[in-house]
């Protein structure tokens, strides 16, 4: 462990922005005197050596662990509580990396090493191998067979305490179980998982496997829960929109989470994949020697072949560890996207392009706005959310916890008990928003689809705000869907964090006719309702010139004059 945290230290070592946000985590965590926790070496090492006498599945014989392992199962196992050892510090572990550098290997280790001398609690204890499906719940429970089948024949003790059935493997001594677990079969009764290893997250539509699961460790002391995946297709998993996001922000101390531990081998960004001596950033594998070769050989024939073939996102995700909409058609590159997040901003008194998408019963209601700033633009979004067919059943299809964005004010869920969303309600907030905020309204830019209702509450209370309509075809919206990327690209329309708009650009596809582009959703099911209205305002304002943008204060300012 000591070989990898000081070669990251002190540079002789390449590796990701996350990687060595978790070692120089662990470095100030070792200087702390006054908290709950100690790292204890005798630990770590025992633990690492475990590891190191199981055999390969595919060879029968035992490798060393990598460095890079070392300091992941060092670290799980090394810190402890002061006052009682049994208590490790990590409860919630997140490794992600890329395909084939031994985290399934490594994590049936783990549940090998608890499931034989795990001691709290020191009977009864349960371990799962879980993940979306039944196919791939059952990899890590077939290694850990495979490995346990080899320990049995080189250890009597071993072979008299374990019996091996077909779906789960019993501890005689202690009673303790291993079980494969997948959303598709569900748990048995009475789970009270100790260990919990849920493969290939970046699968997983929902959260319902997580959720299950933790439900079941309430009272356990220091269970642990795992989440093991390379980077996926699809940005609107929980993985990417929740878990990811909070794993990185704990590395960089945004969130305090101390038993909390994330281990992230990724690029950090797509240039690098050019330059082979960066591959072993998501490939930390790389770092033993006897595998060097073969695995440098093995990306750089992966990669030529999806340079000729189309496949080249497939190879960014799985080889590289960076996360890529499935799409080759997609809008825009979310990497970018997310590169222009910034603070919320203070809007109050300043112009504003209203775009409003009026969507169908199922659908959302979007109100989107652009503000002009100094050198760029400021967009956000609000939504209202129909349940006509079950909020439970919205959430799942759209892939959206609406109930918690509606705490973070992104959204408003309706209240009518027909699910229909009010289009009055619409109206009242949209007055609100702007008496609120002292918005200057200069335009509402709308789709006329079902835009009707709202049309004529505007017009009898609010006639002072300009209607005005957006064609919806390619020939009104290609310049400005393909200058609206750009400007994105270049930072001159920023945004702040808002989930309901991120996932609408996740979602959006570019489609082409003889007069152009403009947006489209992937699926049926994936709402891009956001993004349209940001558009419709955005086809509207984009001529304004923000590079010499005027405040009302610097016109009323006494430094002004013409």
């Amino acid at each position: 462990m000591p070989f990898f945290v000081d070669r990251v230290s002190d540079g002789s070592l390449i590796v990701g922005k996350a990687v060595n946000s978790a070692v120089k985590r662990h470095l100030n965590d070792l200087k702390k005197s006054d908290w709950r926790w100690k790292f204890d070496e005798n630990l770590a090492g025992k633990a690492v050596k475990f590891m190191e006498l199981l055999p390969d599945p595919k060879t029968g014989k035992p490798n060393e662990l990598a460095p890079f392992q070392k300091f992941i199962i060092g670290s799980i196992y090394g810190w402890v509580d002061k006052n009682n050892s049994s208590i490790r510090r990590f409860t919630d572990v997140f490794i992600s990396m890329a395909r084939k550098n031994g985290k399934s290997l490594l994590i049936s280790g783990v549940i090998l090493y608890e499931f034989l001398f795990g001691k709290t609690p020191p009977r009864n204890r349960q371990l799962y191998t879980a993940a979306n499906d039944r196919k791939q719940a059952g990899i890590i429970f077939g290694m850990v067979k495979d490995r346990l089948k080899a320990l049995m024949v080189k250890d009597e003790g071993i072979k008299r305490m374990c019996q091996i059935k077909r779906d789960e493997i019993i501890n005689l001594d202690d009673g303790s179980i291993i079980r494969s677990f997948s959303r598709d079969a569900g748990l048995v009764d009475g789970y009270e998982p100790h260990v919990a290893v849920v493969d290939e997250y970046a699968n997983a539509k929902t959260t319902d496997m997580i959720e299950t699961l933790a439900s079941g460790q309430l009272l356990l002391p220091s269970y642990l829960t795992f989440i093991i995946s390379t980077a996926g297709f699809d940005m609107n998993v929980p993985m990417f929109t929740q878990n990811y996001p909070y794993a990185k922000k704990v590395l960089s101390a945004e969130v305090e989470a101390e038993r909390y531990f994330a281990f992230i081998a990724e690029q950090d960004s797509i240039e690098e994949v050019k330059n082979k001596s960066t591959w072993i950033k998501s490939n930390p594998l790389l770092d033993v020697d006897a595998l060097k070769a073969q695995i440098t050989d093995y990306l750089s024939t992966k990669l030529k072949q999806a340079e000729n073939d189309g496949s080249i996102n497939s190879k960014l995700i799985k080889n590289f560890n960076i996360w890529r909409q499935a799409a080759e058609d997609s809008y825009m590159d979310i990497q970018n996207w997310n590169s222009a997040e910034i603070n919320s901003m203070n809007i109050d008194g300043q112009r504003i392009w209203f775009g409003v998408d009026v969507g169908k019963t199922s659908d959302l209601f979007a109100i989107s706005w652009m503000i002009p700033c100094e050198g760029y633009w400021y967009a956000d979004s609000f939504a209202f959310v129909g349940t006509k067919y079950g909020l439970q059943a919205k959430i799942k299809a759209d892939r959206l916890n609406y109930p918690e964005l509606e705490r973070k004010n992104e959204c408003e869920i309706t209240t009518l008990e027909s699910g229909v969303i009010d289009t009055e309600r619409v109206f009242n907030w949209l007055n609100d928003f702007v008496e609120k905020h002292r918005l200057d309204v200069q335009g509402i830019c709308f789709d006329p689809y079902q835009y009707g209702p709202l049309l004529t509450l505007i017009e009898k209370r609010h006639p002072e705000w300009q209607q005005i309509e957006v064609r919806q075809g390619t020939l009104t919206l290609s310049m400005p869907t393909k200058q609206f990327r750009d400007d994105v690209l270049e930072k001159r329309i920023r945004h702040p964090e808002n989930q309901i708009l991120t996932s609408a650009v996740n979602n959006a596809v570019l489609k082409s006719d003889n007069n152009g582009v403009r947006i489209d959703k992937n699926k049926y099911a994936n709402k891009i309702d956001a993004l349209d209205a940001l558009l419709d305002a955005y086809a509207v304002c984009f001529r304004e010139n923000i590079d010499d943008y005027l405040t009302n204060e610097d016109v009323l300012s006494d430094d002004f004059g013409f």
